[in-house]
């Protein structure tokens, strides 16, 4: 199976196709802009320096050399890759706000995929009936994100905020959490000080919890990232989890995305 991933949120195109050719022996790559990549979030694949409009020109001829075209957020694309390339599979991955109460407003483009992947559960809240929507677990890369017990500082947590709504919003509530739990708490921006992908893991390793957002009922990438690293997460309605999911491992969200790719192709 020969598989192009079209951009990479969150590194999580970065880590399907990583572990599908090492898991699953296929051909997979990625291509996304570099000027979209502040903190390095492609660990695999290519970084484009070009424009918008040249970027999309590249993806198109890029992907007559794969079977699936899996684009991730750039919904605008998919109707122009059926319409070259009728007989490919195309998957269109939503990851967040780049659908969530969207579903009406976007539909002229998400209606010509013939899959779609939310990243979360709650992203299927007003998905059509008439569409093949599916949740994958987003998948988090174990071989960056691991525990480092000697860095770990007892009764400390970490907040990661931005200029993101969500994370602002959150900022009051992390700090309370923090005081009930009895936590001296860091607050680190992400705008003022870029954390690249690759150092993450020590960051998130020098604490011993992380408190994730409550924007929505549902683990931001960091907060699945912390878990694979041993923190202790407290999440949206305050209770404390530890040890990353299954669902989430890398080899386990490789091979039932397989599964959905195979569906496909069954389908002709």
């Amino acid at each position: 199976m020969r598989v192009l991933h079209i951009w990479n949120p969150a590194g999580v195109a970065s880590t399907l196709a990583k572990y599908q050719v090492r898991i699953l022996g296929w051909s997979a790559w990625v291509i996304t802009r570099r000027s979209a990549d502040r903190f390095g979030l492609t660990t695999y694949g290519e970084l484009l320096d070009c424009g918008s409009l040249r970027f999309l020109t590249l993806a198109v001829l890029r992907a007559r050399r794969f079977d699936v075209i899996h684009v991730h957020m750039l919904d605008k694309l998919v109707p122009a890759l059926k319409a070259i390339y009728p007989r490919k599979k195309v998957v269109l991955h939503y990851h967040g706000s780049d659908i969530r109460g969207r579903w009406c407003e976007r539909r002229r483009f998400w209606k010509a995929a013939d899959l779609i992947l939310v990243s979360t559960p709650d992203l299927l809240e007003g998905a059509p009936a008439d569409a093949c929507v599916r949740y994958l677990p987003n998948p988090v890369d174990t071989d960056l994100f691991k525990p480092i017990p000697s860095l770990r500082r007892p009764g400390t947590a970490l907040f990661i905020t931005s200029s993101e709504a969500k994370h602002r919003a959150s900022e009051k509530w992390a700090v309370r959490m923090a005081e009930r739990l009895g936590l001296k708490l860091h607050i680190i921006d992400r705008d003022k000080e870029a954390i690249p992908h690759r150092r993450l893991p020590l960051v998130l390793n020098a604490y011993e919890y992380f408190i994730d957002h409550r924007w929505v009922p549902a683990l931001s990438k960091t907060a699945l990232e912390a878990l694979a690293c041993g923190l202790k997460v407290v999440r949206w309605d305050g209770k404390v989890i530890q040890g990353l999911p299954e669902r989430h491992r890398p080899g386990a969200v490789v091979r039932a995305l397989a599964s959905l790719y195979e569906q496909l192709r069954g389908l002709g």
